[in-house]
């Protein structure tokens, strides 16, 4: 499930389900950081990243 309407970055498991929250790659809101979120789908596995954009 990809879910951002609170542009806090997020990857979480809850059982065999993936949550992604990308974050926000627009400008900072409320101090959260500038993120985007990478997901390398292959047939046996998916390995989701978060990808700081500021520091």
């Amino acid at each position: 499930m990809i879910t951002g309407h609170s542009h806090k970055p997020l990857i979480e498991w809850r059982a065999e389900t993936l949550y992604v929250n990308p974050g926000s790659a627009g400008r900072r809101r409320f101090k959260l950081p500038v993120t985007l979120a990478v997901l390398d789908v292959q047939r046996e596995r998916i390995e989701p990243r978060l990808i700081a954009l500021l520091d």
